[in-house]
């Protein structure tokens, strides 16, 4: 597959077999398979678990206390920041309650109040990328606000990542450093938006969630220390979630203009699954299964290994390419396709 090439429009009319779209098909295999059911045993040992992995890693951080060795618990509680976020992440798809104000409760705690995430912001910004994934107009993972993904976007892009652009290939992995920072800065400025639901309930669990978190890093260690816990606890939980979000879409085929593919293959060309047993599930919380997850975000997530085999023996049939890859490739191919994208700046001078 071409690397951030353009997709094409829809197949005529007549193309692919009648008798209902070709997600419509799909679809009805997948619930046939009951692989749509609720998993309640399985969320509740795993919500469980990592609100246990939480509580420790801040008994930790007490326990530690005034040492230089507080940073490795900065480490781990950076790893576990990202399980949270993972569990925001499914309870949002409404992969875990069947009510709406269940998932944005648990929503809201997790993200707002349990790792300083804007669940409404995240949400509605998740929501716009899933609907058009790599849609250079409207799938906002994609605006050029410090990078560019395509040579498009770099012929026209502004001051800042006109200026990053050059070197974005390079610079990629160390800015996820920020990546942490940047989810709490959306957060706040999205609480100015007088549209987002719960604005005031939003903003009390969020700067409650500040507040908590400098008060006890500012009462248990030193200044130096505590500055040094943030920048290594926020950085490296910046990298977890660069590390699972950027291997899933980034530098597959980006779409441009009105004309869109239908939903199967809009889901499937510009997705890219990671290859990894269970440990890279439980890493990157199911999202390696990323095309499994697009053709059906409320799907739970251990179900998504089921899916794999239907969904990919289906895209087989209809001639549609399913990609599938290794970790470290992932990262290449999205290193390669920033270089590529950028090539008009560096032209430029």
């Amino acid at each position: 597959m071409t690397t951030q090439a353009p997709l094409r429009p829809p197949a005529p009319e007549g193309r692919y077999p009648r008798g209902g779209s070709d997600f419509a098909r799909l679809s009805k295999q997948i619930k046939e398979a009951g692989l749509l059911r609720r998993r309640p045993a399985y969320y509740a040992v795993r919500i469980a678990l990592v609100a246990a992995l939480y509580l420790a890693g801040w008994g930790a951080f007490l326990l530690v206390g005034n040492s230089w060795w507080t940073l490795a618990v900065g480490a781990l509680l950076a790893a576990v920041f990202g399980q949270v976020a993972l569990v925001a992440h499914d309870v949002g798809h409404r992969q875990v309650f069947t009510r709406k104000k269940a998932s944005a409760a648990a929503g809201r705690l997790a993200g707002n109040l349990g790792i300083g995430m804007g669940y409404g912001w995240w949400q509605d910004k998740h929501s716009r990328h899933h609907a058009n994934p790599n849609h250079e107009d409207l799938d906002p993972d994609v605006a050029p606000d410090i990078f560019v993904w395509s040579q498009a976007q770099a012929r026209q892009a502004s001051k800042l990542p006109r200026m990053v652009g050059r070197a974005q290939s390079v610079l990629f992995l160390p800015l996820l450093t920020l990546e942490g920072f940047n989810l709490h800065v959306a957060g706040v400025r999205a609480l100015a938006n007088r549209s987002l639901k719960q604005r005031r309930l939003e903003g009390t669990l969020l700067f409650g969630h500040f507040t908590l978190y400098c008060a006890l890093l500012f009462a248990v260690l030193p200044p130096g220390k505590a500055v040094a816990f943030l920048a290594v606890h926020q950085c490296l939980f910046g990298v977890y979630l660069g590390s699972i979000f950027a291997p899933n879409h980034k530098g597959m085929p980006t779409l441009t203009g009105p004309h869109r593919p239908d939903f199967l293959r809009r889901q499937v060309l510009t997705s890219r699954n990671v290859r990894g047993g269970r440990i890279t599930d439980v890493i990157l919380g199911g999202l390696n299964y990323q095309i499994e997850h697009h053709l059906f975000p409320s799907m739970p997530s251990p179900n998504l290994r089921l899916a794999q085999a239907i969904v990919r023996r289906y895209c087989e049939q209809l001639g549609v390419p399913y990609l599938q890859t290794g970790l470290i490739d992932s990262y290449r191919q999205t290193i390669k396709s920033l270089h590529h994208a950028s090539a008009p700046l560096r032209q430029t001078g």
